[in-house]
């Protein structure tokens, strides 16, 4: 084989836009997004497509997500948009109280402590019941191949399989973790681009949830075996909590931009943070896309927008202010009018008390689904169960040890949830799904690319090509490789702390699909900083 680094990409390369009619799915690895479409041309619709590019995900791209997964879907089928929120709870019994005898002072990242009941599989199950034509066994029958048979690994996914095998082999000590390196690791090393992979365990665990309609998970052979594991280590979640679970129907939420309806999922996720920024940004008009004074409104809207979310966003009946009030165009008046010509400190306002997958799926008949899957930092907490495949969450992590906070941990509460699914419509018909993953970046992503769309008419390529900037903290505002060095400058003079950082994947990875109500006519767009696909019928 010709000797190459596929890292390495010294020339600036460009992707059009995809066109499709019949079908058509956007994600952020080439094998599942034909995992999808090969589903549309056996007969199955969106939603259908959707779960067998998710279910193959978990396979293809086991950085990012996993079996042990939360999600969330929006859903537009028959004119109408759905929400389902399929993300899990904190096990019964565990406590603030618990966790401080234990010695903690904040929720840790790894291991059996930040570990909340997984809503993947319930969500494939909960969608193919409702919307899907096909039985679940052929939509996750891809999925369950890839793990069988093996793929090679795709260069970005190479790139964070050994930046995390990097960082376990020094901090994953304990024997709970020992199952990750022999599922993730078998070769005792991290697989290169080109490599080989797969996974017995998680083909048979596929193949269980998909004949059972993920019963096995929850009530079932596959419940008894997460419970066994979390038993011998004396953890927290156990079968009673998996037992309990159920997905949540939720009505979506929205804000109108510019005659455009941006749809997110409500709270406990933080797509209400993108609707806030953007409830601001539409009482200013934006004529030029690169101005530092477009920049500059972004960046101190979305600072406002995170400080109120991180402040009141937790499971949406423990929350201290109403989602309605934090969304009024008085409100969005209020803190707008707290942004001037100089960089601000961010705080919280007081509202009137009144790292993931992402994809996106099309079919000929106009069913459309945008659904985000994900294990929250990478791999998740690093426990996986042994001969299952199944890498669980670490979602727990957001939750607040602070009695006073509004995310506080409590037995069988839902935390503020990063992942977030977006759409847009216009009048009464839909525009399309859209997404970019990847943590705290997901609600600044949702607004940058909604303007490149709306206010500055970019392609759907083009609108996730433009280099992004990410408020991270304070004043400090990153910014990636590519973006104008002119106008970084000129931010920094307005007070941001700027830093340009040498790699764009912290910027989150994107997707979208637009459909023209007249034709019918997909245009899909995909992520130039992974390993994205469209692919279109």
């Amino acid at each position: 084989m010709v000797d190459y680094d596929a890292q390495y990409y010294p020339y600036a390369s460009r992707r059009n836009v995809v066109y499709g009619r019949n079908g058509m799915v956007a994600t952020s690895q080439p094998l599942a997004a034909e995992a999808g479409r090969d589903i549309l041309k056996q007969g199955g619709n969106a939603i259908d497509a959707a779960i067998a590019t998710a279910a193959a995900l978990t396979v293809l791209e086991p950085t990012s997500n996993g079996i042990g997964s939360d999600a969330f879907a929006l859903v537009w089928v028959d004119g109408k948009i759905h929400g389902l929120n399929a993300s899990g709870y904190a096990p019964q019994n565990i406590s603030v109280d618990q966790l401080k005898e234990a010695g903690y002072d904040e929720m840790p990242t790894f291991g059996k402590v930040p570990v909340t009941v997984p809503g993947t599989p319930a969500a494939w199950a909960e969608l193919s019941e409702k919307f899907g034509k096909l039985p679940l066994i052929d939509v996750m029958e891809p999925a369950i191949t890839y793990a069988e048979q093996g793929y090679p690994l795709s260069p970005t996914l190479a790139f964070h399989w050994k930046a995390a095998y990097n960082k376990f082999t020094k901090t994953f000590q304990d024997d709970i973790f020992k199952h990750w390196f022999e599922t993730f690791a078998p070769d005792g090393r991290a697989p290169e681009a080109g490599d080989l992979w797969s996974s017995q365990g998680h083909a048979d665990t596929l193949r269980k949830i998909a004949e059972t309609k993920a019963e096995s998970f929850y009530r079932g052979e596959l419940a008894d075996q997460i419970d066994d594991f979390f038993k011998q280590h004396d953890g927290y979640l156990t079968k009673e909590d998996l037992a309990g679970y159920k997905p949540e129907w939720v009505d979506p939420i929205k804000v109108n931009y510019r005659g455009y309806d941006v749809w997110e999922i409500p709270p406990n996720g933080q797509g209400l943070i993108a609707l806030i920024a953007l409830n601001m940004l539409k009482g200013y008009e934006f004529t030029e896309k690169d101005s530092v004074d477009t920049y500059h409104k972004q960046i101190e809207a979305m600072k406002l927008a995170f400080s109120d979310g991180l402040e009141y966003i937790t499971q949406q009946d423990h929350m201290n202010v109403s989602i309605e009030d934090l969304l009024t165009d008085q409100y969005a008046a209020q803190r707008r009018s707290l942004i001037g010509d100089e960089a601000l400190q961010p705080e919280a306002g007081e509202p009137p008390r009144g790292g993931t997958v992402y994809l996106s799926t099309a079919d000929g008949e106009g069913n459309m689904v945008s659904f985000i899957q994900s294990n929250y930092m990478g791999f998740g907490s690093g426990v996986v169960i042994p001969g299952t495949g199944i890498a669980m969450q670490n979602r727990g992590h957001t939750f607040s040890l602070d009695e006073n906070h509004a995310n506080v941990l409590k037995p069988g509460k839902q935390t503020f949830h990063t992942i977030i699914p977006g759409f847009l419509s216009k009048g009464d018909q839909p525009v399309g799904p859209f997404g970019v993953m990847g943590g705290f970046m997901q609600p600044q992503g949702h607004a940058q690319v909604v303007m490149n769309t709306v206010d500055f008419h970019l392609n759907p390529q083009a609108a996730l090509d433009a280099p992004r900037w990410q408020w991270a903290e304070g004043k400090t505002v990153k910014v990636e490789p590519t973006f104008p060095d002119h106008i970084a400058q000129a931010l920094q003079r307005k007070g941001h702390q700027i830093q340009k950082t040498l790699y764009p994947y912290e910027f989150g990875r994107g997707q979208i699909i637009w459909r023209d109500p007249e034709t019918g006519v997909l245009a899909g767009g995909t992520e130039p900083r992974t390993d994205g696909d469209v692919a279109a019928w």
